[in-house]
């Protein structure tokens, strides 16, 4: 997994795309970021390089496919937050995230869940 993965929002929208229709025809991702983005075909090219330059679409032969799954790069992003604005606590950034919310018991218990089985991870 590569931590050192920065997206803009622009990017993680592009990715979003590509991730729904790939393998894309770069013309048709084109035309598609145009509809859903309101993009010039200028900007998606511009997007589209800087995601192959950064290791998460490549284009093969005007074919777009993702290098990295939407969870893969979730859990980058994630941490990168936690990193960046929690001074990587965990804790901390569950209790921002939460607010003034309330959780019910079943959100609670899946969330206790998943405490443990990533618990006893390396």
């Amino acid at each position: 997994m590569d931590e050192d993965l920065k997206l803009s929002n622009a990017d993680y929208r592009l990715l979003s795309i590509v991730w729904e229709f790939e393998p894309v025809a770069s013309p048709e991702l084109c035309r598609l970021a145009e509809v859903r983005l309101g993009w010039k075909r200028t900007t998606t090219y511009t997007v589209l390089k800087r995601l192959c330059d950064k290791g998460a679409l490549q284009n093969e032969n005007t074919i777009v496919t993702s290098k990295m799954g939407r969870e893969c790069v979730q859990a980058i992003e994630s941490r990168n937050v936690v990193a960046r604005v929690f001074d990587g606590s965990l804790p901390k950034f569950i209790a921002a995230f939460l607010g003034d919310e309330k959780i019910s018991d079943s959100e609670a218990e899946q969330i206790r869940r998943i405490i443990d089985e990533y618990r006893g991870r390396k």
